[in-house]
Order: C-alpha cells, then sequence, then structure tokens
C-alpha cells in the first residue's frame, strides 16, 4: 500500500494498492510528490528571506509561517510513503 500525497474530500488518507510502480495513478503521484517538494524548496527559501529581513511586519512573518507548516505537511506525508514503500 502506498500512501498518496493528497488526502480524500474527507480528509482522510488515500492509499494506492498496486505492484506496479509505472501505473498511471503511481505517476500521477509521483508528479505531485516532486511538485510538493520542489514548492518546499521554495517556501524554505522565501520563509529564510523573511526570517533575515528585519523589517518584515507581522504579516509576512505569519504568511511565510503559514506556507511553511503547510510545505512541511507535504514533505513528511512524501517522507512517509516513501519509507513505507522501501519497507516492503
Amino acid at each position: 500500500m502506498r500512501l498518496l500525497p493528497w488526502t480524500g474530500a474527507d480528509g482522510k488518507p488515500c492509499y494506492l494498492s498496486t505492484d506496479n510502480p509505472r501505473s498511471p495513478l503511481s505517476q500521477l503521484a509521483d508528479d505531485v510528490e516532486a511538485a510538493q517538494l520542489a514548492s518546499a524548496e521554495q517556501v524554505l527559501a522565501g520563509a529564510r528571506a523573511v526570517l533575515g529581513d528585519p523589517k518584515a511586519g507581522e504579516h509576512a512573518v505569519r504568511f511565510a509561517l503559514t506556507r511553511a507548516v503547510e510545505s512541511l505537511g507535504d514533505v513528511l506525508r512524501v517522507a512517509v510513503s516513501r519509507g513505507d514503500g522501501a519497507a516492503r
């Protein structure tokens, strides 16, 4: 079972049961994970810039932190998914 990088409409995790890592849904999950990781790199760079700016206001800091929390959730989901796949 592979944990997919998105949740269902009810917010619960989605899983894929297949032995084919080249299936269309597996490929889509790989693409979404790659996009999430690339986005996290950009969010991290932006958050570092905001934190390094002594003139950054509360709104900028809260925005950067909100995006960083979202990205961290995505990256952790990818890590769990890949860890589970490697253990099988």
